[in-house]
């Protein structure tokens, strides 16, 4: 209730509320100022109101007192109770634990005022879950009330939890929550085998690595706690079986080590054991965590393909060998009790196999063609042996034939040389080292003689040194060659083998005679020779004479464009060349024509009158008139040159200027006067070339050549 001194209760004030709720939540009785709550509160939506009040007056609507502000706050009471926001819970907790272990802290929320009563203060308590989980009534921390719960006996408890306010008095409010509690597992329990004797049984053709059984141990643990490593115990036949763990069953694989036969040992008896791999030390006084089972194997009696003496057989044959020789044999056997004869035939693969033949009951093999070491140095194919039982019963071995050499080809000359001796040669002098092959198989230690045959012994040229090493050296036997008097030797050379029957051949080395410096280095071994460069290779040849093609062809242009452009400027214009075509079909007399016209005026520029109009700069003067009467196709050459000499100086603006004076002007002479050979007074026939071999060895093969021109001279020769 508000209330203003200055009311007198006569209806003058009038009062206004504002600020939080006010008309909403809030009204106020403008006369009385009585303040009334128009809906429900609630102190957990909102615990107080802020509010101004103001005293007016009713006809001047002014305030009579300044505004006041007051707070409205509400008053809890137990309306809300306590809830698991975080529930329902889930928990674990080791199997085998002790009393009082810790499990899980549950929380209940009550949205009451906790400063005011007990509305909020709560206690936990357990409904459901005893006598296996307590719960501590402030906290609510969750343990373990029994020791040594079994997970293989009951491994989830579903626990019911109470949260009660008002100190868990009577008339308080409570909420629940459940709490999912699983027992965790640990390796508490060993292995144990079902049953202490497993039997198995194998045929005795089971493949070396094949699973021929399975066992296995229980372990109720779980996870890792349950997996089993298998072991095989040493003893009777342990060794020929090996074990190994299914990972996802946990059952043990007894795998075949060695092949088994039934004619050998019937069965194998031998002990297995099971044990864990993960241990937990807590419980080791409950006894050993391992078991240990008994497997006897029985091998079955299967119908087996024959089996041969050896994995592999090897034969050797010569390759002169007649044909249906036998060269060796296989033997297969059938190894069963009731023992069944055994038949032999070849995998025919492709033709190679037709060389050989075998005996189907004996088991021999001979050959069928005639071998050729040098075609064909080796045969492998294969023999399958069948029992005449059950011929789908078969087995197969490799066979591998070596096709020994017999001396049929005689040694020769390993690659084709290029022999060359020089001409300044001395006696005893190796111009050449020679090797030799043979197509035959060399057995180790075979040799090669190397000697002259019997018609070049006598002669003095050359000689064969044999070094006893497979290799021979060629010699000179004289003193100098000369290419003149012979240029190619053929020397035979007579190549002997050491096998049996000794094979020989007669091959023939070309020997070019070459001119050499001093040093003996060749310089030419032919006349063609001589103009080449040398050491030089055949592609370095070609690329110099293309390279002298392209700068001759360039010369000859340079010189044309020059040509042309001197008869381009003697022509001044299109119309004069053109007249000269038209008109000058007269060769004139040349050079030695000196009725034509006055040479010497072109030739001397000195003869040109000092008092000439310059022809060099084009004159602004007019220009005169130009005649040009028509030359008749008989004038003299003399009368028309003339007649136009006089027109281009007369007229200062024909071009060019200044090249008809001075364009054809060769000059006074040159010091090496001319080259030409139109004045030579003597042939190349009489010419002497001795001088040549004064200039020194960069001139010694051009003194040659003229040399051996003048004594190759066909009119000389008698």
């Amino acid at each position: 209730k508000l209330h203003s001194d200055l009311d007198k209760g006569v209806g003058t004030v009038k009062y206004t509320l504002s600020g939080d709720g006010a008309g909403t939540v809030f009204t106020i009785d403008e006369t009385t100022g009585d303040i009334h709550a128009i809906r429900s509160l609630d102190r957990e939506e909102k615990p107080f109101y802020t509010l101004r009040a103001q005293a007016v007056d009713v006809d001047t609507k002014k305030p009579l007192e300044p505004e006041s502000e007051f707070i409205i706050k509400v008053q809890d009471i137990n309306d809300n109770e306590p809830k698991f926001l975080d529930g329902p819970y889930v928990a674990s907790v080791p199997e085998m634990s002790p009393v009082g272990a810790y499990v899980l802290q549950v929380k209940a929320t009550d949205a009451d005022d906790p400063t005011y009563g007990n509305s909020a203060r709560v206690v936990y308590s357990i409904l459901q879950g005893q006598p296996y989980f307590s719960i501590d009534p402030k906290t609510g921390v969750i343990r373990t009330a029994l020791p040594n719960m079994d997970r293989e006996v009951k491994e989830q408890y579903q626990v019911l939890i109470q949260a009660k306010d008002m100190g868990g008095q009577l008339g308080g409010l409570a909420g629940t929550t459940t709490v999912n509690i699983t027992l965790t597992d640990v390796n508490d329990n060993p292995p144990r085998f079902p049953k202490s004797i497993f039997h198995l049984k194998v045929p005795e053709t089971s493949h070396v690595g094949s699973a021929i059984g399975r066992i296995r141990a229980v372990d109720p643990d779980f996870g890792k706690n349950a997996e089993i490593e298998y072991n095989i115990v040493p003893g009777d036949g342990g060794n020929l079986f090996d074990i190994t763990t299914d990972e996802y069953t946990q059952e043990g694989i007894i795998k075949l080590k060695k092949p088994l036969d039934f004619e050998t040992k019937k069965a194998y008896t031998f002990k297995v054991e099971a044990s864990n791999l993960h241990l937990d030390h807590r419980f080791h006084s409950v006894g050993p965590f391992k078991d240990t089972a008994t497997v006897k194997i029985n091998v079955l009696d299967m119908d087996e393909p024959p089996v041969f003496s050896k994995p592999m057989y090897t034969m050797e044959v010569y390759e002169d060998t007649p044909v249906g020789t036998i060269i060796g044999a296989v033997t297969a056997q059938d190894l069963d009790a009731g023992s069944s004869s055994v038949r032999y035939f070849i995998d025919w693969k492709n033709d190679v196999d037709s060389y050989f033949t075998i005996d189907a009951t004996e088991g021999t093999i001979a050959t069928n063609q005639l071998l050729d070491r040098e075609s064909t140095a080796q045969y492998n194919f294969s023999i399958i042996a069948s029992k005449v039982s059950n011929p789908l019963l078969t087995s197969k071995v490799n066979v591998i034939i070596n096709v020994l050499d017999v001396n049929e080809f005689p040694p020769e000359i390993s690659v084709p040389y290029e022999t060359s001796v020089c001409e300044n040669a001395k006696p005893g002098q190796v111009i050449q080292t020679i090797t030799a092959a043979d197509k035959d198989l060399s057995p180790a230690g075979q040799r090669f003689s190397f000697k002259l045959s019997s018609e070049a012994s006598n002669k003095p040229n050359f000689t064969v040194h044999d070094y006893r090493n497979n290799t021979a050296g060629i010699e000179t036997r004289r003193n100098g060659y000369s290419r003149r008097q012979q240029e190619l030797y053929f020397l035979p050379v007579v190549i002997e083998d050491s096998s049996y029957p000794v094979q020989s051949s007669t091959n023939t080395l070309t020997i070019r005679v070459c001119r050499c410096d001093s040093d003996g280095t060749i310089q030419s071994c032919n006349v063609e020779a001589i103009f080449l460069p040398v050491g030089l290779s055949t592609g370095a040849l070609i690329a110099i004479l293309l390279c002298i093609v392209i700068l001759l062809a360039i010369v000859v242009l340079y010189v044309a464009l020059r040509r042309q452009k001197k008869k381009d400027t003697l022509m001044t214009s299109k119309e004069d060349i053109r007249d000269n075509v038209i008109h000058y079909d007269d060769e004139g007399g040349g050079e030695e024509d000196t009725q034509a016209f006055d040479i010497g005026a072109l030739r001397n520029p000195k003869v040109i009158e000092d008092n000439k109009i310059r022809r060099d700069i084009k004159p602004d003067t007019l220009r005169f008139p130009r005649h040009r009467p028509r030359a008749e196709d008989n004038t003299d050459i003399r009368d028309f040159i003339n007649q136009r000499l006089q027109e281009n100086d007369v007229d200062p603006s024909a071009p060019p200027y200044d090249s008809l004076a001075t364009y054809a002007y060769e000059g006074n002479g040159s010091v090496a006067e001319s080259l030409s050979s139109i004045d030579s007074l003597t042939t190349e026939a009489d010419q002497d070339y001795d001088y040549l071999s004064d200039w020194g060895p960069r001139f010694k093969i051009l003194a040659d050549m003229f040399g051996e021109e003048e004594s190759y001279n066909p009119d000389k020769v008698t």
